[in-house]
């Protein structure tokens, strides 16, 4: 057990500084207000498609938000946002300025290390779940984060096909994704949750991955 936590911790650790690399090299050539305005638009048209409108006020989690999260277009909600990679996203990537978003408090902190408190209205984790270190405590906390009779909604890139899901998992195919999982098993996980699946959209098809979103409510 030790080994296989330790296993998992180096994959973690590895993806990581993978993922800062992969945003320098991705957003070198991009400018910063182009690039943030298509991400807006991006996230308006994410939000309009599953038909939420999040009211003013509400209590807001950005999970694994990344430099350019759905916290960008929620000016109206009261947002924590949370990364372990904030601090690098700041040093080393122009486009990613905290401050240009005062209605959200960002902390440099794992998932699995987040000290719920009050539970929020909405919970956020985009394109962010295959990336944490411990997949089981990750959605455990995001389901005590989501507040009871309200949504968690997960984005996730899912495997098509099994055989290519168990290659994945022994070999180093996707090293920015420590997980590996079908749309079938993430379900199955929130479930485990006591959370209800009550939208599923696929936002991008894919030969080996499906992009998709869920929507499950808490209760």
């Amino acid at each position: 057990m030790v080994r296989g936590r330790k296993k998992s911790s180096i994959k973690w650790r590895l993806a990581q500084f993978l993922e800062i690399r992969w945003w320098q090299q991705y957003l070198r050539k991009k400018g910063k207000e182009e690039y943030l305005n298509a991400k807006r638009a991006y996230w308006q048209r994410v939000l309009n498609e599953l038909n939420l409108e999040i009211p003013v006020g509400a209590r807001v989690l950005d999970a694994g938000c990344g430099p350019a999260g759905i916290f960008m277009v929620l000016e109206q909600a009261e947002v924590v946002a949370i990364d372990p990679l904030l601090r690098a996203y700041a040093e080393k990537l122009p486009h990613f300025v905290p401050e240009d978003y005062p209605w959200v408090q960002f902390e440099n902190i794992m998932l699995e290390h987040l000290s719920v408190g009050e539970p929020f209205d909405y919970v956020f984790c985009l394109n962010a779940i295959n990336h944490v270190s411990d997949l089981q405590r990750s959605l455990a906390i995001l389901a005590e984060a989501t507040k009871t009779g309200q949504s968690l909604i997960i984005s996730i890139d899912t495997h098509r096909w099994r055989g290519l899901k168990w290659l994945f998992r022994l070999l180093p195919g996707d090293v920015l994704h420590p997980h590996q999982h079908s749309l079938t098993d993430y379900q199955a996980l929130l479930k485990q949750q006591d959370l209800q699946i009550i939208q599923k959209h696929k936002l991008k098809p894919g030969w080996v991955f499906d992009y998709w979103v869920l929507v499950a409510r808490k209760g």
